[in-house]
């Protein structure tokens, strides 16, 4: 089933989950499914390689387990800028050849020593994708991407990639409603029509939540850093409370009549599981 169609039916829960690194086969990753089959989620979508390597073939194999063997609804991510016009082709059609009917299109991060390919933007692939027989999505930035100007120039490229063919957008996560409201009043403004769901990662350690802000550009609210304080040397009181924020951050946002919620699980079921549980 294309993802779009979900969206058009109801209000969709979802969550993320990353190939097994490594030596690690897909066989580890079974467990974590068969935990969060349980929980009830209406997609769920597969990261691109394992630690940006940039080899498709585990995120294939991951997003066809989860659809083929668990029954549920898969979406494969798909990067574009190590790669050439056949060497999409290819991984698209391994895809198809699986049954899924879902890509998320990214531009993805530069390999050292890549050289310069056929796309610059993820709008590059997800043109290229819109002839295919698939439900293409893309990801947006409620704060803007970090090499990105200004969150105005950032919609801009997303307004760019709607017309290209994403059907909808997965956000990156953010720590505010505000940002993510005041970004989607924005959206709408600049003629974002499809749907935008709301990515929600919960804090784990104060290791991680520097590790997004680099990475990620996310800002920190008082809130935050006052639990971050509090509990750093507590890890699990800080998992504890980070479950509860996220979980309060995902009732708000329901309440609010957002598009869907998209849950960053980190391939810990109970992270899942504790949101889950607060917000259904």
């Amino acid at each position: 089933m294309k993802i779009s169609e979900i969206f058009k039916a109801k209000t969709p829960v979802s969550f993320e989950i990353f190939p097994p690194k490594g030596d690690l086969s897909v066989e580890t990753l079974r467990d974590t499914l068969s935990s969060l089959k349980m929980l009830n989620p209406d997609f769920i979508s597969v990261t691109y390689s394992a630690g940006g390597t940039g080899n498709s073939e585990k995120t294939v194999e991951l997003a066809s387990v989860v659809k083929n063997e668990f029954g549920i609804e898969s979406m494969a991510h798909l990067t574009c800028i190590n790669s050439d016009r056949n060497g999409v082709r290819e991984v698209v059609s391994r895809i198809k050849g699986q049954g899924i009917e879902n890509i998320l299109a990214l531009r993805g991060d530069i390999i050292e020593g890549n050289k310069p390919t056929d796309f610059n933007y993820a709008a590059d692939l997800i043109e290229q994708l819109r002839n295919e027989p698939v439900c293409v999505g893309a990801a947006c930035y409620p704060e803007g991407h970090v090499t990105c100007e200004s969150v105005e120039k950032d919609i801009e490229y997303l307004k760019a990639k709607q017309d290209k063919g994403a059907s909808f957008f997965v956000s990156q996560l953010f720590f505010e409603n505000r940002v993510f409201y005041d970004f989607l009043e924005k959206t709408k403004k600049a003629g974002v029509t499809v749907p935008i769901t709301a990515g929600i990662m919960p804090m784990l350690s104060k290791s991680q939540v520097s590790r997004m802000i680099f990475m990620c550009g996310a800002s920190l609210p008082s809130e935050i850093i006052r639990i971050l304080n509090k509990y750093e040397n507590d890890e699990i009181s800080l998992k504890k409370a980070g479950i509860e924020y996220a979980s309060n951050q995902a009732a708000d946002l329901i309440k609010n009549g957002v598009d869907g919620i998209h849950l960053y699980t980190m391939n810990k079921p109970e992270i899942a599981s504790g949101i889950m549980e607060r917000i259904r």
